[in-house]
């Protein structure tokens, strides 16, 4: 079986022109001469090294493409009918809205989560209403790395940050709808770090927790952009991110001149980051004031992972999150998107073992998510059975971007009047439409009645992942998550067997 993509994708809007594909080169088996050149291999022959990335990001989300081996529907739900566990075995208390969601971590400052869902890393599209979502539902949501390319307002001085008025207005999209779960965290990567973002943040606009990140877009690479001009490469150096060729160099400025200087590339560093580093860096931002501090991994080599997460029991990191392939934020390079890393399966298998290990060891673990194309309460509950206690959380991160961006034009053209045909049914106003809207009344007020449409559409998706996870804890008569396990899973496959019996 074929597991690759041809040469066509969303990430680039490459296409096959034949039906008749080559399973070996993802080329059309018969490649002709006239052919007006729509595939990856022709975007390439014009555009160049521009199509290593995807020529589409901006206004959208990208999702990997390759069909792996194993994935969760490889695997059913099992069911009982006999007891209970969490709660007592009899028909008042054995029903589903006992079923306990709640979770949390946190080694020093106890973050407490309404259910096991953390909202990764973004910082594009509708950004507002996907933290504020967060807060409303109650879970932790991560500001992306680079967010201070998104300033117009930065100031720095000697190569540090000293003013990054932004990021006030990023927390504030959380932190107006706090109500005592959840927190909003700062992910940083290299670059951030070495330009003392995390100081700015915590010091002067009161950030409470930040993140450091293994990697771009946990793809192991970081991303390198087209600059338009000279002057968007001495602006990027300025900011202490390496550009080739050096726009400070006097024959590089004379070819500009000459009109024969090369394209300009920004490039983030790698991180180099060891034991050493990493515990004294933690201990400094806990010492500016931030209450927790997490990790950003992702399917690297299982060594790595386990290096980083006994590096993170060292340091005393409240939180790894473990990142699967495929897919990323739209920056990495279109084939690392498909080809790179464990699959998000694999992955969490890798992770079961290195934490049975270490836990052998006398260690203490920290709180563990995975993240990687989760989408339904079905995978929600299929990842933490598997996770036999070790998985904390579940990132969802495209799916609740998506109920933003929805739940926002939806609510956009109900105002308008023009309520979209499949809803038409459920009333005219948002406030006849939207579903779980008296649920938020409940907890904010009538307030809640002018909340946005795309943080509400964000709440309501989380609280129906937590309403499915409830039914299939029940269904397997167990109503805290601590007793999930991996005899709640039936495998399908013999690839499903093997994995699920390491």
């Amino acid at each position: 079986m074929l597991y690759d993509v041809p040469l066509s994708s969303g990430f680039t809007g490459a296409v096959n022109r034949s039906k008749y594909i080559s399973p070996q080169s993802g080329m059309c088996s018969f490649c002709t001469e006239e052919c007006t050149g729509t595939c990856e291999i022709a975007m390439a022959a014009v555009l160049g090294k521009q199509t290593v990335y995807p020529t589409t990001t901006g206004s959208n989300q990208i999702a990997g493409e390759k069909l792996y081996p194993l994935d969760w529907s490889h695997f059913n739900i099992n069911g009982r009918v006999f007891g209970a566990k969490g709660t007592t075995a009899d028909y008042e208390n054995a029903e589903i809205y006992n079923v306990d969601l709640k979770t949390g971590y946190g080694r020093f400052n106890k973050v407490n989560l309404e259910m096991p869902v953390i909202l990764p890393a973004l910082i594009k599209l509708n950004w507002k209403d996907y933290f504020g979502g967060a807060a409303m539902a109650g879970v932790s949501c991560v500001i992306g790395e680079d967010s201070k390319s998104k300033d117009p307002d930065l100031v720095m001085k000697n190569g540090v940050v000293t003013d990054f008025p932004w990021i006030g207005k990023v927390l504030h999209s959380f932190n107006r709808y706090y109500r005592g779960s959840g927190q909003i965290i700062l992910q940083c990567n290299v670059e951030d770090d070495m330009v003392k973002i995390p100081e700015v943040a915590i010091g002067k606009y009161g950030a409470k927790a930040i993140e450091f990140k293994f990697g771009q877009s946990a793809k192991g690479t970081q991303p390198v952009n087209r600059l338009k001009d000279i002057e968007a490469a001495r602006k990027k150096k300025a900011m202490g991110f390496i550009v080739k060729p050096d726009p400070e160099d006097p024959s590089v400025q004379k070819a500009y001149e000459d009109e024969v200087c090369p394209n300009f590339y920004v490039y983030s560093r790698l991180p180099q980051w060891d034991e050493e580093f990493m515990e004294k860096r933690v201990a400094e931002v806990r010492s500016l004031g931030a209450e927790n501090v997490t990790f950003k991994m992702a399917g690297y080599d299982p060594q790595d992972m386990e290096r980083v997460l006994c590096m993170a029991v060292s340091a005393g990191v409240d939180m790894v999150t473990f990142d699967g392939a495929g897919g990323g934020s739209g920056y990495s390079p279109c084939h690392m998107m498909n080809e790179w890393g464990l699959p998000v399966v694999n992955m969490e298998a890798e992770i079961v073992r290195i934490c049975r290990k270490l836990e052998s060891q006398g260690l203490e673990l920290p709180a563990i998510t995975v993240t990687g194309g989760f989408a339904t309460e079905d995978q929600l509950f299929k990842a933490l059975a598997f996770g036999e206690g070790y998985i904390t959380c579940i990132g969802v991160c495209r799916a609740s971007m998506a109920a933003a961006m929805t739940a926002k034009s939806i609510g956009e053209r109900i105002c308008s009047g023009k309520v979209p045909a499949q809803y038409k049914n459920f009333g005219n106003s948002i406030e006849e439409i939207f579903g779980d809207l008296p649920d938020l009344r409940a907890i904010y007020g009538k307030e809640a009645n002018d909340f946005s449409p795309g943080a509400i559409g964000v709440f309501s998706y989380l609280n129906k992942l937590a309403f499915g996870l409830q039914h299939f804890a029940a269904l397997n008569r167990k109503f805290k998550l601590d007793y999930l396990d991996r005899r709640d899973l039936i495998p399908l496959t013999e690839e499903a067997r093997g994995c699920l019996n390491k």
